[in-house]
């Protein structure tokens, strides 16, 4: 197992495709690089493109992969073992989230690469042929389509949380608290608090960080600083920004920051449901 010190450095030049709540991104991590335990507000999906990986579990056991689901919130931690890898994060409260968390319950769940078969040229020459939009969102909807099992579900999330979801997204301040949220729901804040994490599964506060997190991305992509970012995605300040990176990816935005190229798309299966 490589150390800690070597954890701590993980550095890699991947081509980043994101959206509002999710995102793609294909790169080959040095061989001696872990990502330490972390957890995030997402559904990932990891694929060892021409290799395998290596996830831990939140009991600290290590499984081989070259397909694998891990499910949002969960506590895990990643060695990619010097392959070419494609990590896919999934928002884990739209409808394809909710799909794949019914689909795929366990904390970690092993897969078939032959699931996947017909997008692994595309995803293999991801990096070099730059796919346009539209390529690049058929590619991320073909994955999470193709690891779903039966219909999308139809369990509707209470409609003030969905609201409550609708006003955090389209709030570009990432200063949004938990008292202006409830009181535009119509709860009082204990109410909404209750309800929110019964719902979403994480507490408000939490979700907020997830929020501001996905915001900040995208202020990288647009070629922002850190400080800058920091200050847009609602953050103290860049040392806050860093914290909240590194608990809920396991690595500092500085291993990606300068060094990934990012590119911003539609939401994929907003489109696909569009078409």
């Amino acid at each position: 197992m490589p150390s800690s010190s070597q954890s701590a450095a993980v550095s890699w030049t991947p081509l980043v495709y994101f959206w509002e709540g999710g995102w793609i991104g294909v790169g080959r991590p040095p061989a001696s690089s872990v990502v330490p335990p972390h957890e995030h507000h997402a559904v990932q999906i990891a694929l060892g493109l021409d290799g395998s990986i290596r996830l831990q579990d939140p009991e600290g056991q290590w499984k081989e992969h070259r397909l694998a689901v891990v499910q949002a919130d969960v506590r895990h931690a990643f060695d990619p073992g010097g392959a070419l890898i494609s990590l896919l994060f999934v928002d884990a409260d739209g409808r394809e989230g909710r799909w794949l968390r019914d689909s795929l319950r366990a904390p970690i769940t092993d897969l078939s690469l032959d699931l996947v078969a017909s997008h692994l040229p595309a995803l293999l020459a991801f990096r070099e042929a730059r796919p346009g939009p539209a390529a690049a969102g058929r590619i991320v909807t073909g994955v999470v389509e193709a690891l779903c099992q039966g219909p999308p579900p139809l369990r509707s999330m209470d409609q003030r949380v969905a609201r409550a979801l609708e006003l955090m997204r389209a709030d570009r301040s990432g200063r949004l608290g938990l008292s202006a949220v409830a009181a535009q729901v119509f709860l009082s804040p204990s109410r909404f608090a209750h309800l929110f994490a019964t719902e979403v599964g994480l507490p408000f506060r939490r979700y907020l960080l997830w929020r501001k997190l996905n915001r900040a991305m995208g202020e990288f992509g647009r070629g922002a600083t850190l400080s800058a970012a920091a200050h847009a995605a609602g953050f103290a300040d860049s040392a806050h920004l860093t914290r909240t990176w590194r608990a809920m990816f396991g690595i500092t935005p500085s291993t990606m920051v300068g060094r990934a190229e990012f590119y911003e798309i539609p939401a994929p299966f907003e489109v696909a449901r569009a078409a």
